[in-house]
């Protein structure tokens, strides 16, 4: 039998493993300076790219596709390369894939920050960007499918096939996800509108979690607690059985984050039946990680990388309890658009992502500078301070979640509700976002000191060099199953076709859903009092995503007793039709906005944009000067209502042909109203003077950002009338 020499290619899982170092402290530096914006909301006061709704979407994509974005690479270009006994197919793809995905990192950290943004959560990055992510994408793919074929060992390893799934799923997940008409340059509006858009955003939203975060961790699990326990995976068939009813089940369950919404009762209800199913398989996996420790658990307690993953692997378990139970809706009537949800997320977040990396990263850089770790005090020290930071997160939010929901739903004897201030519930929870502050210092306090132990453990080491290996190649057999051979062990030397069954297994369910959702005429109801935007409104509702307002306010209003006297009406599907994007929120920092349209005057919105602790005492809602101050460019308004055309959306050519006159007329007349605030007109007439004493431009207010701004909220809820 002939045996060939080749290269493992080590140097590219060396940069794929500085880059998650890298954007791991930097999202995690970010998440903390949110963190303490909760108790300081206005210490970036007057820097716009530095405000809390800019900000939240770098953090959650510097965390997701940056930080764990990169450990999955890395994980992957290691593994592959010793589980088939190959080198990668290309090392120019290999080099296109890591210097392309910086490339859209720093992307996304420059334009988010600058409210370029599409505010669909885990999907908030512009048209070009989203294009470029689905190029780079593919180059993987093609690497890891051209590495599959070129192989020397003959049957798919479990972790490949959740590789493999990852990469099916997610470019399915994101291209259906991204459609989207471009205005300019970096401007577009969402293919779907309202209730669709809310469905097909939640399928991607709730998957992206699943194929990006769960089941690339999942490959990278089953590889690399066998390697460092130096044990094999406890049950085989197990992992038959975990992986396929998991990417089965995992594609139906996102509608388990619109419960109670105007989405159909129908869709709810699958996604429902299907979350509680999720628990078996997620435990099925969870079983098989630990249980492949069984005998080695006096090397787990000496050894930190093992201590890092079975801690992973119990976060993972603990998430994927959780979330079954969160989506039974008696459950989600309490926890949804409240903080339990925060610490749900962070608990496989930090845990089983961040836990997995660490443990993997503290494994793969010694063997591969051919040196040991630099210090297995500072890892025992990094693990323990990772852990109590991951508790002192958790456990504060549980009960802020606990404290809101019971709070909102409150009534008094004569029928009132008993806390009817939303702010009553912010100062309850005051203590607790400081305890997660802490307890987030702690976990970054960790990745830093990652950091230091493995630049240490670099600096001892040899320079990374391509690792010499051998070993037969591989000969050819039937294609059809042997004497006594399993289907499954049939299926596993058949790649490809591996590949379409996993493939049909993950469309199966997104057909079902998302398929009616588009194609029935009759899906939502129609309200004919439902208008399209003005042009004003328009304009301030492109603000509004720009600003991350979605990011702490919902516009969804769920017929609860307590929502309904709160907020008033609740939503109904209909209201959403002309909404590109959908914005009903997933978490709740501030009050609905659904039915805010006139319940307060122009100069109360003014005022409470300008200093909103002067206006609501106890507010945490940081100042939004700029948009006082700038004056608003609406120039693209024509591009704008045609694109809205395309969409579907019913203005006529007279409404784009007069839409300057209209939009001066309407802010005009808001310009009018707060004239008859006499503090705002006397400091509004200081202003003028002084600009024209300086000799400056001095730019009307009916010109301004926060007149579109007041346009779009005074608009909200408005177009069904309700008799009280």
């Amino acid at each position: 039998m002939e045996v060939q020499q080749f290269y493992y290619d080590n140097k590219i899982v060396k940069n794929f493993i500085y880059a998650t170092l890298l954007w791991g402290v930097v999202g995690m530096l970010v998440g903390l300076m949110l963190a303490f914006m909760f108790m300081f909301p206005n210490y970036t006061d007057g820097i716009s790219w530095l405000s809390f709704g800019r900000l939240r979407p770098l953090h959650t994509n510097a965390v997701i596709f940056a930080f764990v974005g990169n450990a999955i690479f890395a994980g992957v270009y290691y593994s592959i390369q010793r589980l088939l006994k190959a080198r990668m197919f290309s090392d120019l793809l290999s080099k296109i894939n890591f210097w392309g995905w910086q490339l859209i990192i720093v992307s996304a950290a420059l334009t988010l920050p600058l409210g370029y943004t599409t505010s669909k959560e885990y999907a908030e990055l512009e048209w070009p960007i989203d294009i470029a992510i689905a190029l780079i994408w593919v180059v993987f793919g093609a690497n890891l499918i051209g590495t599959i074929i070129k192989r020397r060992q003959r049957h798919i390893y479990v972790a490949i096939w959740f590789y493999l799934a990852t990469f099916v799923t997610v470019a399915v997940l994101h291209i259906f996800n991204s459609m989207e008409l471009p205005v300019s340059a970096l401007k577009s509006y969402s293919a779907y509108a309202g209730v669709q858009d809310a469905l097909v955003q939640w399928w991607y939203g709730h998957n992206a979690v699943a194929f990006f975060l769960t089941t690339p961790f999942l490959g990278l699990m089953y590889y690399f607690i066998p390697k460092a326990a130096n044990r094999p995976v406890y049950s085989y068939k197990l992992s038959i059985v975990h992986f396929w009813s998991l990417i089965f089940i995992y594609i139906w369950a996102g509608p388990h984050h619109l419960l109670y919404t105007a989405l159909p009762d129908w869709a709810q209800n699958l996604g429902v039946a299907f979350s509680v199913m999720l628990i078996a398989p997620s435990w099925g996996g969870m079983i098989n990680g630990l249980l492949t420790l069984r005998g080695a658990w006096d090397k787990v307690r000496v050894d930190p990388v093992l201590k890092f993953m079975v801690v992973a692997v119990t976060g993972y378990g603990m998430a994927t309890f959780e979330g079954p139970m969160l989506s039974l809706k008696n459950v989600n009537a309490i926890a949804h658009f409240s903080d339990w949800i925060i610490a749900h997320v962070h608990v496989g977040a930090l845990a089983w992502n961040g836990f997995l990396t660490f443990g993997m990263v503290y494994w793969l850089v010694p063997r591969m500078f051919k040196t040991k770790l630099w210090s297995l005090k500072l890892a025992n020290f990094h693990f323990w301070i990772g852990t109590l930071g991951i508790i002192m997160y958790a456990l504060p939010m549980y009960v802020a979640g606990f404290v809101q929901a019971s709070m909102w739903k409150q009534f008094r004897p004569d029928g009132n509700l008993v806390y009817g201030n939303f702010l009553e519930t912010v100062k309850q929870i005051m203590p607790m976002y400081w305890m997660r502050a802490i307890g987030g210092t702690m976990f970054l306090t960790g990745m830093l000191i990652l950091v230091y132990n493995i630049i240490m453990t670099i600096r001892q080491g040899s320079k990374v060099e391509d690792e010499l290996a051998e070993a037969p190649a591989l000969e050819k057999v039937t294609a059809k199953r042997t004497s006594g051979e399993g289907w499954h062990t049939w299926l596993e030397r058949r790649p490809v076709r591996l590949t379409i069954y996993a493939t049909i297994a993950i469309l199966i369910g997104g057909m079902v859903q998302i398929i009616p959702s588009l194609m029935v005429d009759d899906y939502i109801p129609q309200i004919s009092s439902v208008k399209p935007y003005t042009p004003l409104e328009l304009e301030g509702r492109d603000l509004y995503i720009r600003e991350g307002c979605v990011g702490c306010h919902s516009q969804m209003i769920r017929p609860f007793r307590s929502e309904v006297a709160r907020y008033g009406e609740y939503s109904k599907a209909g209201e959403y039709v002309y909404d590109h994007p959908f914005l009903w929120g997933s978490k709740r920092t501030g009050p609905d906005l659904h039915r805010v349209g006139k319940k307060y005057s122009d100069s109360w919105h003014f005022n409470h944009m300008y200093d909103p602790q002067a206006v609501s005492e106890g507010s945490i809602m940081p100042s939004y000067k700029w948009m006082i101050k700038n004056k608003h460019d609406r120039s693209n308004i024509t591009a704008k209502m045609n694109a809205m055309v395309t969409l579907g959306v019913p203005y006529t050519e007279e409404d784009i042909a007069n839409a300057e006159t209209s939009m001066a007329e309407q802010s005009a007349a808001i310009e009018k109203n707060l004239y008859a605030d006499p503090d705002f007109a006397a400091s509004y007439e200081a202003d003028k003077a002084a600009a024209a004493e300086a000799g400056e431009e001095f730019v009307e207010m009916r010109d301004r950002e926060i007149v579109s701004l007041i346009a779009y909220l005074q608009r909200l809820g408005t177009d069904i009338k309700v008799e009280e």
